[in-house]
């Protein structure tokens, strides 16, 4: 569900890139009040984790069509929305710049539709409840799917009014909704129960890890069996084996909005031609994208017969592909934490 700039106005680019930014600064805020010092391994890990785990799409049967982990209520429930929303944002940033995956100007867009609806919305007034304060396999099972499902389709249904409000495609309106909708509820099913499963391995194995991320003193889980560190260093290797390797098996099928978009007007979603702020942006992405669409640049003197085979070609056992993950993860790594180590100083700073 990362928007291109093709989708969206400079206006309303530039609005959602300012509704993140607060929302951000809002975040860091809440995050510096906080007594408890922000988490800053825990952040880092799961960014890498969310990174690469957005890079394995999964097919949705009998569409054409495919979806991916966004991450978000995972982050929730793992971190608190405000680290949460700060880490997603730190996931999408790294995408856009340097993987070529959603446009700059889209980026606010792309972390409100993902991070705002799922940390801000659907974990306190649908996962939180649901889950109770004595959790059980079942109530964590259940708060997932219904938590992922509801944010999930408010983010579908927010890019659809992004796009409309933009006014640079001649989407038909119900349709693409009727598209949009249906096909994140199955991606929304799947990232419910993939969410449910991690958060029942840290619920068993560290129980505390989540406490402090819902504000409650315990979870009822009983003592931990990991230590925390192996916990952290499960998830990272997980990170690395999921971007490194499981990404050669991600579907080629496009996503559910790219779907959606073929659907509703083949012809008619592209941008209009006329130069403005959209073109820089793309020179400027161009030129930061390492490896764009994960994976090395493409060779303009390799014919494009070869080029569309070796796309075609399942699982794409891709050197490209497994360094995209690899790097990926370890710049999500850094940058999350580099953002948890700058809001933990502010709170030193802030408190004496």
């Amino acid at each position: 569900m990362h928007m291109a700039d093709a989708l969206i106005s400079p206006a309303v680019g530039g609005v959602f890139w300012a509704a993140t930014a607060g929302l951000a600064a809002h975040s860091a805020r809440k995050i510096r009040d906080n007594p408890e010092q922000p988490d800053i391994p825990l952040m880092g890990v799961m960014g890498a984790f969310v990174f690469a785990a957005q890079m394995i799409n999964f097919s949705i049967p009998g569409t054409g069509s495919s979806g991916h982990l966004g991450g978000g209520l995972l982050l929730a429930i793992l971190l608190g929305p405000w680290r949460g929303f700060l880490t997603l944002a730190s996931v999408l940033l790294i995408q856009c710049l340097f993987f070529a995956d959603g446009g700059l100007l889209a980026w606010g867009c792309n972390v409100f539709n993902l991070g705002f609806y799922t940390c801000f919305l659907a974990y306190p007034l649908l996962y939180l409840p649901i889950r109770g304060a004595q959790p059980t396999r079942r109530r964590l099972v259940i708060a997932s799917l219904v938590a992922a499902v509801v944010g999930l389709q408010l983010g579908a249904f927010s890019v659809v009014l992004e796009t409309l409000f933009s006014g640079v495609t001649s989407l038909s309106l119900g349709a693409f909704i009727l598209l949009m909708q249906p096909i994140h509820l199955a991606i929304g099913v799947v990232e419910g129960l993939a969410t449910a499963a991690l958060v029942c391995y840290v619920w068993r194995v560290r129980p505390e890890i989540l406490a402090p991320a819902s504000g409650q003193s315990g979870t009822g889980a009983g003592s931990a069996i990991l230590s925390r560190r192996s916990v952290l260093l499960s998830l990272a290797v997980l990170a690395l084996l999921v971007g490194g390797f499981l990404s050669w098996f991600a579907s080629p099928s496009p996503d559910g909005l790219e779907w959606a978009l073929e659907k509703t007007a083949p012809a008619e979603a592209e941008v209009t031609p006329e130069p403005d702020i959209r073109s820089t942006l793309a020179v400027w992405q161009e030129k930061t994208a390492i490896l764009p669409d994960y994976g090395f640049p493409a060779d303009p003197e390799e014919p494009a017969s070869l080029e569309a085979e070796e796309a075609e070609a399942w699982p794409a056992v891709n050197a490209g592909t497994s360094l995209a993950g690899v790097v990926g993860s370890a710049l999500t790594l850094l940058l999350a934490g580099l953002v948890g180590l700058v809001v933990s100083r502010w709170h030193r700073l802030a408190s004496g």
